[in-house]
């Protein structure tokens, strides 16, 4: 298990937890209530900081309810945090773009993450063939 370091800006925001026995990822929560327009971009403050080990990163996406209940999608579509975001003012932020007006609520959770050691090396060996099945077309339905 790691010990992970978290600062708290916000006093009003639930503090992080496991939603124990329905996954792994963990709630972020609006650090300050948000008003936006249609067509207007903010960076949402989440209220944390944290110090990951060496080695690891966080992965920031958007909860399956997010678009309905708020209307507001990830601008970079899935936040990557590395373990050198670390420092005493470095909070975490959603950069949101909404798609119609919204209203955002101090602790309304709008997004999760979870924390991952960073890919291992990796050497691409390059071939004129390869052996697996070969279902063609484009993603997981093979169709075209």
């Amino acid at each position: 298990m790691q010990n992970i370091k978290i600062k708290y800006f916000s006093e009003e925001i639930e503090k992080l937890t496991y939603i124990e026995g329905k996954s792994d990822w963990i709630d972020l929560r609006a650090a300050q209530e948000i008003s936006m327009k249609q067509g207007e971009f903010r960076l949402i403050p989440l209220g944390v900081a944290m110090q990951l080990p060496e080695g690891y990163e966080a992965h920031v996406v958007p909860r399956s309810s997010t678009y309905k209940n708020f209307g507001i999608l990830q601008t970079n579509s899935m936040g990557l945090i590395d373990e050198s975001y670390c420092g005493d003012n470095d909070q975490w932020f959603f950069p949101a773009l909404a798609m119609r007006d919204t209203v955002i609520h101090v602790n309304d959770r709008i997004c999760q993450f979870r924390i991952m050691e960073h890919q291992p090396r990796i050497v691409f060996e390059e071939t004129e063939c390869l052996t697996g099945s070969d279902r063609g077309g484009f993603g997981s339905t093979g169709r075209q």
